[in-house]
């Protein structure tokens, strides 16, 4: 883990720290697995640990963070802008929390609903390739 990353994570109190790390792996775990995604840059972005698809640009940025005025809850982020959260939103709604159109909501301690969260992951992980194959497709 890049010292940025550990020290933005090692902020938090333990059991946050702890839920942090597990999210981080699922990240960069489903990257690992989803094809075409390739190496995942991690930076801070914003002050939150953020997973880049710098290698292949196949996707929109994925940060993740606690609350700092929550610490019972956790969330990953993805860009209001990208529709993703209403994709996932029209997949998971009575899986997952969702908040607003940015992010997906986790409580500490409990375990990660981790095949809707890995789908969501690597949604937005080839977000960027995904709409220009579609693109080339309807200009056919």
């Amino acid at each position: 883990m890049k010292p940025d990353i550990g020290a933005a994570i090692g902020a938090y109190p333990e059991p946050v720290q702890t839920a942090l790390r597990d999210l981080r792996d699922l990240v960069l775990d489903t990257a690992r697995q989803t094809p075409g995604v390739g190496t995942v840059e991690e930076a801070l972005r914003w002050g939150q640990p953020s997973f880049l698809t710098t290698e292949s640009g196949s996707g929109s940025t994925v940060r993740i963070d606690g609350f700092r005025n929550d610490p019972g809850k956790i969330a990953i982020f993805f860009h209001c802008r990208s529709g993703l959260v209403e994709q996932f939103r029209a997949l998971y709604g009575d899986t997952l929390n969702f908040v607003g159109d940015r992010a997906i909501e986790f409580r500490v301690g409990v375990l990660l609903p981790k095949a809707a969260l890995k789908h969501c992951v690597a949604l937005a992980l080839t977000h960027h390739s995904r709409k220009k194959a579609a693109k080339k497709r309807s200009n056919r």
